[in-house]
């Protein structure tokens, strides 16, 4: 009895700290867009080669109860991932990841960024400042 109880326990702890992914997309040549629609959100994204081996990757954020769009702009090397959530709301993470020439594009929910955190670069190292946000 203690063993199924046990069991059941780790089963839900490991559920509640796993992150839910609730959508993905996945670009694979440039000025090709994807979409997501998490949340109160709904965001469109694209990339453009840009100086050197980096993808300028271009996020349109806009909320489906108004207000004006906002708009993060980052530069992404081969192997570079980053997340964070957007200013003034609540709720899915947004995690970007380019591995050649596809970046992957998803949305978690139940998990925080923290706004100061660096990205990890393919070599291993850490960058800061990555992107910039603004109103469009």
């Amino acid at each position: 009895m203690i063993r199924k109880t046990l069991s059941a326990s780790v089963l839900a702890a490991l559920f509640v700290a796993a992150p839910a992914f609730a959508e993905e997309a996945t670009i694979g040549r440039p000025i090709e867009a994807g979409s997501l629609h998490e949340g109160h959100l709904d965001m469109v994204v694209y990339y453009v080669p840009a100086e050197g081996d980096l993808l300028e990757v271009t996020a349109t954020f806009a909320p489906k109860t108004g207000g004006g769009p906002q708009r993060v702009v980052m530069g992404l090397a081969d192997g570079d991932s980053v997340a964070f959530s957007m200013p003034g709301h609540r709720g899915p993470l947004y995690a970007f990841s380019r591995s050649g020439e596809e970046v992957t594009v998803s949305s978690e929910t139940g998990m925080r960024a923290d706004a100061n955190a660096p990205t990890r670069l393919a070599d291993g190292s850490l960058r800061a400042g990555l992107a910039s946000v603004g109103p469009m």
